[in-house]
């Protein structure tokens, strides 16, 4: 039975000033319900996001500002820095760990830059909401082999879908200067190359 996590519930003190703090960073507000002055629910979605947050009143026992850890995806950290500095957050600068694994808690062993090489997985930035509920973005281009249905491929958004196509079009530009040769059958390349790229399976050379 497929069981996927659809829901994390942030703990906040204010209600309307968190959702004009999600709603300034371009979240998607999919539900506000109030149901008498003792309980209201706000459910809001990050763009591309299969995955969504609820705060509001009485919806957790969880103190305002104590969630910690929760992570964002994105495929290019710089990018997503700056759009999050002009949505109205105040992020740190971009860091990877010294361990090169994850990250350890808190600011331990932080190495301030991207990862070396920009290596997938290995660069993130933080940032708080005004509860001081603390989010990471995470830096991933490439998955590891085995971490997605290699007979399943999706995109989150038209967004999500044209970097991957300029991924693959630049790895496809690398392997016509291999060959020395116009490839005709780039539509299928471009396919394989994306599938491979979210099943973390050989790419095609």
């Amino acid at each position: 039975m497929d069981m996927k996590l659809e829901v994390v519930v942030v703990p906040v003190s204010d209600v309307d000033r968190a959702k004009d703090f999600y709603t300034g960073l371009g979240w998607r507000l999919d539900a506000d319900v109030p149901t008498g002055d003792d309980f209201r629910v706000v459910q809001m979605t990050p763009p591309g996001s299969p995955a969504s947050v609820i705060f509001g009143t009485s919806v957790t026992e969880q103190a305002p500002g104590s969630a910690r850890g929760l992570h964002l995806i994105v495929d290019d950290i710089e990018t997503a820095r700056e759009e999050l500095r002009k949505g109205g957050a105040d992020p740190g600068e971009v860091f990877h760990d010294a361990g090169g694994v994850f990250h350890h808690a808190g600011t331990n062993a932080r190495v301030p830059g991207p990862a070396p090489e920009r290596g997938s997985y290995g660069s993130f930035l933080s940032f708080s909401d005004p509860d001081g509920n603390g989010w990471l973005l995470q830096e991933i281009t490439t998955r590891l082999p085995g971490r997605l249905d290699p007979a399943t491929t999706a995109f989150s958004s038209a967004d999500d879908l044209a970097s991957a196509l300029r991924r693959a079009a630049a790895a496809h530009g690398e392997h016509e200067a291999r060959t020395g040769a116009e490839d005709p059958d780039w539509p299928d390349w471009y396919a394989r190359y994306m599938v491979s790229e979210q099943a973390g399976t050989e790419p095609p050379t």
